[in-house]
């Protein structure tokens, strides 16, 4: 006799939602208000999310008594309808709970599309010719730091603007390594070494300013102290391990690390003052930049040639070829480093 077994729900994503949609499932509440109507009724304004994207909600009916079941930060099931209003889909929701048992995280959380093994490879291959001794010694302090090293792995790059997703800490590192060793073969009087330590370590502090359970957010270290101010600290702690670490260099290091936003407005307590750190400024600039852009084009999902305006780039964008470049998104399912899942992964160092 064969057991009866009960598959799980297949997940809706939000990006795939359409007017007129029903919507059954668990979804994470992102943002959490009330408002009062023009009769005077209560009402939630809510923002869902899972990782293909976010949606604002709306509840109309039994406001009170379901914004008594849930908070900002909670998964909830939810039934409802989407609606479309002023152009924009919104789902009405009719009822809701929080979500009891165990929830898949790999539903909320976006994953780096390449592999964590092989981005640590990659990392390790363009770190490997470093000849100064005790620049080579504080990145090996670090990439032998198993602690931090895992740490390292997950972390997003940011919260809401670039590699926002677990792996986009290494795959941003990864490639301002590159691109700094691309700019060091163009401009052989800068310092590769230290150029190098810099795309690095520049943000290390990051591993300690945002967390990633089920969703990413600033940390009370990074609300308070920033990835600049922490990543310089613990810069400073890896090089007290190493014994007559010269101090101009120590300088050095934490200037790049201190400075690599590039403007005061930005976040940066110094703007570079040298070659490499106007070189790593501009590099990790460009890579976030483009990660960026890449990322609200491919969410787009309205007609016309202009994406709606970037409150973060303060700008609209140009579309361009919609089609030319979803083929050339398609075309990465044959790079080198792609991969399906990062979040199962158990990688060794």
């Amino acid at each position: 006799m064969t057991a009866n077994t009960k598959e799980a729900p297949v997940h809706l994503w939000l990006k795939d939602l359409g007017a007129d949609a029903s919507v059954e499932g668990v979804y994470l509440v992102k943002d959490k208000r009330s408002g009062v109507s023009r009769k005077g009724d209560p009402y939630l304004m809510l923002v869902l999310s899972d990782k293909s994207g976010e949606i604002e909600a709306r509840v109309w009916e039994k406001a009170d008594s379901l914004s008594a079941r849930f908070k900002t930060g909670d998964m909830i099931r939810l039934q409802g309808q989407v609606t479309s209003f002023k152009g924009q889909n919104q789902v009405v929701i009719s009822d809701l709970t929080v979500a009891e048992g165990t929830v898949d995280p790999a539903i909320f959380l976006e994953a780096s599309p390449f592999a964590v093994s092989d981005m640590i490879a990659g990392l390790r291959e363009i770190l490997r010719d470093m000849e100064e001794t005790h620049t080579r010694a504080v990145i090996d302090r670090f990439m032998g730091d198993t602690e931090f090293m895992s740490r390292f792995k997950r972390a997003p790059a940011a919260k809401n603007f670039h590699h926002c997703y677990l792996g986009g800490l290494l795959e941003h590192t990864l490639a301002v390594c590159r691109l700094a060793s691309d700019v060091c073969a163009r401009y052989p009087s800068l310092n590769r070494d230290i150029l190098l330590a810099g795309a690095f370590l520049h943000d290390i502090g990051k591993v300690k300013e945002l967390s990633c359970d089920l969703q990413i957010d600033y940390t009370d270290e990074g609300r308070l102290i920033g990835h600049l101010a922490l990543g310089a600290s613990m810069l400073d702690e890896k090089i007290r391990e190493i014994k007559g670490f010269p101090a101009e260099l120590a300088i050095r290091l934490r200037h790049l690390i201190l400075s690599h936003h590039g403007e005061y407005l930005f976040g940066s307590p110094k703007k570079p003052k040298f070659a490499e750190a106007f070189a790593l400024h501009f590099v990790d600039d460009l890579d976030a930049k483009l990660n960026a852009l890449g990322r609200i084009l491919e969410r787009d999902r309205e007609d016309g040639s202009w994406t709606r305006y970037n409150r973060l780039l303060e700008r609209y964008l140009l579309k361009g070829d919609v089609k030319a470049r979803e083929e050339r998104m398609e075309s990465k399912e044959d790079h080198p480093l792609r991969q399906g899942a990062l979040f199962f992964m158990d990688e060794g160092m």
